[in-house]
């Protein structure tokens, strides 16, 4: 069974980091990460200015005249003969998410509480594997629709679907203030 497979029987789905971007009106950054497999849900999590910034910096392989914070916490692990394994986005409590960084050191691995954002900058930095728990992704993930999957039939009736079970779902008091 390979490493993949193994995550998805534990309840976790591999995730790519696609990028950041300013969410409008609000103009807010967001860290968006892509389902690999499957429908290729979208996941979008509300992050700091500066997180964005180390996130893009480290996906577009800028490298600045001083380290940044994630750039500092990765030459210490290097230091320390400690490998960033892998980061999993565990939870979604209100509208916070929650993540883990998995830590290997020799043979023992250490699970330490993270925000996403930083567990992202530094996945990035690293290019450890990212995973999201299915539970989380099943609650915010989207399928993203182009207009070219709008004329794939098998897509349509999927999208429709679950639009349906979004609306069966539904509570008047999920849009109280």
């Amino acid at each position: 069974m390979s490493a993949t497979a193994q995550r998805y029987s534990l309840g976790v789905i591999e995730v790519d980091l696609v990028g950041v971007r300013v969410e409008v009106p609000a103009n807010t950054p967001v860290v968006v990460l892509r389902e690999r497999e499957g429908h290729q849900r979208v996941l979008t999590i509300f992050i700091g200015a500066p997180e964005a910034t180390a996130i893009a910096f480290a996906l577009e392989g800028v490298e600045t005249p001083r380290p940044l914070t994630h750039d500092l916490f990765e030459s210490v692990l290097d230091e320390l003969g400690v490998r960033l394994e892998q980061v999993v986005v565990t939870s979604l409590v209100d509208t916070t998410f929650f993540a883990e960084l998995y830590l290997r050191t020799g043979n023992e691995v250490t699970v330490v509480s993270s925000r996403p954002s930083d567990a992202l900058a530094l996945a990035a930095r690293v290019g450890c594997p990212i995973y999201v728990e299915d539970v989380v992704i099943d609650e915010a993930g989207v399928i993203e629709v182009s207009e070219a999957d709008l004329d794939d039939p098998e897509l349509s009736d999927e999208v429709v679907e679950e639009f349906r079970q979004f609306i069966d779902s539904v509570n008047p008091d999920d849009f109280a203030s």
